[in-house]
């Protein structure tokens, strides 16, 4: 396939993203993120019924005005290939979240290694939507564990796969609709109809991405000193015990390398939920799993850096 000068400046914009990531994370503050979601949020109020078809229109046009934007950032960079790796590396910083994601684990580790048991609970807010007020530490490693896991997948792996493709209007586009998913894909009353194509939308658009965080954490399994062997084992045997069709390849991935088990019971907003295990052989994490977590997130995110940017020098 030839390569092309755009290809150059979009896999130069992603590598530009990922080191923007990993120094400055996410703004505390005016993060575009943020004011989208305060936008949808404001849309919602205005546009929610309990129908299906309502749902879909404003899913739609939450997520037509960043594609648009993204769509217009290209048109202008298209003979700048300087101007185009910027507004790359501009995009792919401001969807991405590894690094705001190694720094909440962190936080939580210190925590709990602190027995600051009601500072761990408050803080687990940051990671998953799981109610904590009755989690013991032990369920707080474990949340952690499995929000590393799973939020490498659409924090990072997932922004990188559609950028590299699709580039600023993939990597917008795409953390729109993982946006709204967090926003109103629940299957709750208030959701169930409402958010199920937000839902839906969310769920193919990471189908690729996690397939490849789950291959990729096996493949970086030794990094942490776990098995690629046994990773690709717990991954084959139990990606589809999770409740998400996605979720599962990266936690099962993760459960592999870390030799850890995860599943188990949680709690979301009122009502309980039992998931089967995850690598059922392996022990309960303890503290220093929350660690090996991040470092794994880590090297998955440069793995899957080096595979995008390989993808979009064909782009």
């Amino acid at each position: 396939m030839k390569r092309t000068a755009g290809g150059h400046g979009r896999a130069l914009g992603l590598a530009a993203g990922v080191l923007l990531d990993s120094v400055f994370a996410d703004p505390p503050r005016w993060h575009p993120v943020a004011g989208f979601g305060r936008l949808a949020d404001r849309l919602e109020r205005r546009t929610r019924r309990d129908s299906v078809a309502a749902g879909a229109t404003y899913a739609a046009l939450c997520v037509s005005a960043p594609v648009l934007l993204g769509l217009a950032a290209e048109r202008v960079g298209a003979r700048r290939p300087v101007l185009s790796a910027g507004l790359t590396a501009a995009a792919t910083w401001t969807v991405l979240g590894g690094t705001s994601l190694g720094r909440e684990a962190t936080l939580m580790w210190r925590l709990l290694a602190a027995d600051d048991l009601a500072g761990a609970r408050d803080r687990l807010s940051h990671l998953c939507a799981r109610d904590p007020s009755q989690a013991d530490a032990a369920e707080l490693v474990r949340a952690t564990v499995e929000s590393v896991a799973e939020n490498t997948g659409d924090a990072v792996v997932a922004p990188l796969c559609w950028g590299a493709v699709a580039g600023v209007p993939g990597l917008l586009g795409y953390r729109a609709v993982n946006t709204l998913d967090a926003m109103v894909g629940y299957r709750n009353e208030r959701y169930l109809r409402f958010g199920r194509v937000a839902a839906r939308v969310d769920d193919l658009a990471n189908l690729l991405p996690a397939r490849v965080t789950g291959l990729l954490t096996v493949v970086v399994a030794p990094t942490v000193g776990g098995s690629a062997r046994q990773a690709a084992r717990v991954l084959r045997a139990d990606r589809r015990a999770h409740p998400s069709p996605n979720a599962g390849w990266c936690e099962a991935a993760a459960a592999g390398a870390l030799g850890v088990r995860l599943g188990g019971a949680n709690t979301y907003d009122g009502y309980a939920e039992n998931r089967p295990a995850l690598g059922a052989a392996g022990r309960a994490p303890e503290l220093a799993d929350i660690a090996r977590a991040v470092r794994l997130s880590r090297a998955v995110t440069g793995a899957a850096l080096v595979g995008a940017v390989l993808l979009a020098r064909r782009a």
